[in-house]
């Protein structure tokens, strides 16, 4: 009898890894090509998930464009010839040769100079708990320095620790009951594009949208308001809507009463805000800001959707805290639909004890902030190697001439586990071939909705790569670690973090994880996390310290009159698809500067032509959009391009400064003062 024949397609259902949000449950179609291996080669939305309902974003449909990308590294590569050299040379080695290599010399430096001598660098490139959080395992059992990661979250997550304890949000699932939406500093419909069906139909229910941002873009567009607030002044237009709320008699008592604490402090520091002071800081008319208090005042539910944007200030921290008071004094975590999110990770209560060698982390272990790489990267620091993954810090962190300027040097041992060949991995010593979430089994929570994702290897590995944790645990084995965490399974995993009693996993398990794929955390059907206070030590919402808004230091001046803000593009995310020529083109092809036509005028920039941008730490050459979506003396660079494609070869990171957030070691990417003038042109 004849063998029956292989399907040309199959599908199969995978959590999406990256750093957003609507950790998406994908529908990916694989096929098998001419030399018999099976490739990605569609991918969409599974439309039988409640949250995905059927779409991906416009970026992660090309995902397999970038899985298969003919640049992809498949094999050990090690450097040949100088870091220097304007195109890097690597020739391929066994994996033998190279993790022999690599051990070799970080047993050098450990008996040496010591663990301190060794930094990891890494961030959300996967969301996964597998091959992201519990890949540190070996790093903590060495005794190297912790890596704060600091460089996208923590402000706002030390901002909403003071007010509300744990991060709880709103179900997505539940905003369509809401009549007022306001999207607080987040260009939702591209960072958070599952968020939009909601709001579409909460719209269509009879809910207003007001988008408050400092620059029009997409989600202003969809907004049925948008205020252009000045940037770094959403602690003090917070404060006005306050002083309205307060004036009014617009807040709810009893809930003020019952479910929170400082109440007077928060009153008195809202008193001097008025709308008339408000407008005055903030940019916005008197009657903007009446409006928009109003509208919070006398409207429930009102559901606030606050992002990361407005924590890139000296001040965020405190901005985003600021924000998030407001449902406390309306009592909207009562109502269904009503409050506010940053984020939902604190539903997922895994027993995170163990994860990544946590349990193996002294109180002696120095640590590094994330966003003072270039720093750590001198000479005088001390490192002697560095080991990056999930990251490519040569484009996205601050000051980034000088990092790369840093994993240069010749005295430093630079290994970089990749899936592209990124900026960074240009510059490493040695290229260890990553695989991607189709290729190996992985653990995903959300900070954007209540679904708890597993993922089985979907392919084979192409080639010879290999996943983050079978590379550690190969070192591992070398410099002789017998820490049994650092050899864990992702099935050791699953029992470890889902060992715990929480309500919120009862009924959670391993085997129903593989067979479902994803799984609802177990929550009410109407989840009001804060509806009779907040797990702080008062057990009520803390509404003190007062926040107060303040100016930033670096003030705007005649030499850097204008403030420079770099959100996030549409078709990219941070820098994963840099390398996708068509999401480049779709982005006008290279990386451009939005100006305001009066700002144009006075410093005689064109339209297509090109700026320099010069602040402080350095410059950059952009191409020139001249545009009424930003306001005078701001000026916008959407999109973490590689320097790869920009006409001077630069990341903007160039020209940002390692500045810390008030609270939480955050980084003020949107807090860079510039000047700009023509390329070519003196710009002083």
């Amino acid at each position: 009898m004849t063998a029956p024949l292989l399907p040309t397609t199959r599908d199969v259902l995978l959590t999406c890894p990256l750093d957003c949000p609507d950790a998406c449950r994908l529908r990916v179609t694989l096929g098998r090509g001419e030399d018999g291996r099976e490739r990605a080669v569609k991918l969409t939305g599974d439309a039988n998930h409640p949250y995905t309902k059927g779409f991906a974003c416009a970026k992660t449909v090309h995902y397999p464009a970038r899985q298969n990308h003919p640049d992809r590294p498949l094999y050990p590569l090690r450097r040949v010839g100088s870091k220097t050299d304007p195109e890097p040379q690597f020739e391929r080695v066994t994996w033998d040769e190279a993790l022999d290599d690599i051990a070799a010399r970080l047993r050098t430096l450990l008996d040496t100079r010591g663990p301190s001598s060794i930094l990891r660098y890494h961030y959300a490139g996967t969301m996964g708990l597998m091959e992201n959080s519990h890949a540190h395992a070996l790093w903590r059992a060495l005794g190297t320095p912790e890596l704060d990661e600091t460089i996208c979250a923590t402000a706002g997550s030390a901002g909403w620790q003071m007010g509300y304890g744990p991060r709880y949000g709103v179900d997505p699932l539940d905003v369509p009951h809401a009549r007022l939406i306001v999207l607080w500093g987040i260009n939702s419909l591209s960072t958070h594009s599952h968020l939009t069906p909601q709001m579409t139909a909460a719209r269509k229910a009879g809910a207003r949208i007001i988008h408050i941002d400092p620059y029009r873009n997409r989600t202003s567009a969809y907004a049925d308001t948008h205020l252009k607030l000045r940037p770094g002044t959403d602690t003090a237009l917070a404060l006005g809507v306050m002083h309205e709320l307060f004036a009014h008699g617009w807040t709810d008592e009893a809930y003020i009463a019952e479910a929170t604490t400082g109440v007077e402090e928060l009153r008195e520091a809202a008193r001097e805000w008025t709308p008339e002071r408000t407008a005055s800081v903030t940019g916005l008319t008197v009657e903007e800001v009446r409006d928009l208090a109003h509208a919070i005042g006398t409207t429930r539910p009102t559901y606030l959707r606050v992002g990361y944007g407005m924590t890139r200030h000296e001040s965020g921290g405190t901005a985003l805290r600021a924000v998030t008071l407001l449902p406390a004094l309306t009592g909207d975590w009562r109502h269904r639909g009503g409050g506010v999110v940053l984020s939902t990770s604190g539903a997922f209560a895994l027993n995170r004890s163990r994860l990544g060698g946590a349990h193996l982390v002294r109180p002696e272990t120095p640590h590094i902030n994330m966003n003072e790489l270039a720093n750590a990267l001198a000479p005088e620091a001390g490192f002697g190697a560095v080991v990056v993954y999930n990251c490519n810090p040569a484009v996205v962190a601050p000051d980034s001439k000088r990092v790369r300027s840093g994993l240069q040097r010749d005295d430093l041992l630079v290994v970089v586990l990749e899936q592209a060949m990124t900026e960074t991995a240009r510059l490493a010593d040695y290229v260890l071939p990553a695989t991607t979430f189709m290729e190996h089994p992985d653990l995903y929570p959300s900070y954007g909705h209540h679904w708890l994702g597993y993922n089985e290897a979907a392919l084979d590995a192409p080639g010879e790569t290999r996943p983050n944790t079978w590379v550690f645990q190969q070192l591992a084995r070398r410099l002789g670690v017998t820490e049994p965490s650092v050899y864990w399974t992702v099935d050791d995993l699953m029992r470890e973090v889902l060992n715990t009693d929480h309500p919120h996993l009862a009924g959670i398990t391993p085997e129903r994880l593989r067979a479902e794929g994803s799984v609802r955390l177990n929550l009410p059907e109407v989840f009001l996390p804060y509806a009779d206070g907040a797990p702080t030590p008062s057990g009520r919402v803390q509404l003190s310290p007062a926040p107060r808004h303040r100016e930033p230091e670096a003030a705007l001046n005649a030499e850097y009159p204008l403030r420079l803000l770099t959100p996030p593009a549409h078709h990219f995310l941070n820098s994963t698809y840099g390398n996708l020529s068509n999401l480049n083109r779709a982005e006008g092809g290279e990386p451009h500067v939005l100006i305001h036509p009066a700002d144009a005028e006075a410093y005689v920039l064109t339209d297509g032509g090109r700026a320099t941008i010069t602040s402080e730490i350095g410059q950059v050459v952009r191409r020139v959009r001249v545009t009424e979506a930003v306001q005078p003396g701001v000026a916008v660079v959407e999109g973490t391009w590689w320097g790869l494609s920009a006409p001077d070869g630069e990341s903007i990171n160039a020209v940002t400064a390692q500045t810390l957030t008030d609270l939480g070691g955050g980084s003020t990417f949107h807090n860079t003062r510039v000047r700009v003038g023509r390329a070519g042109a003196a710009t002083s």
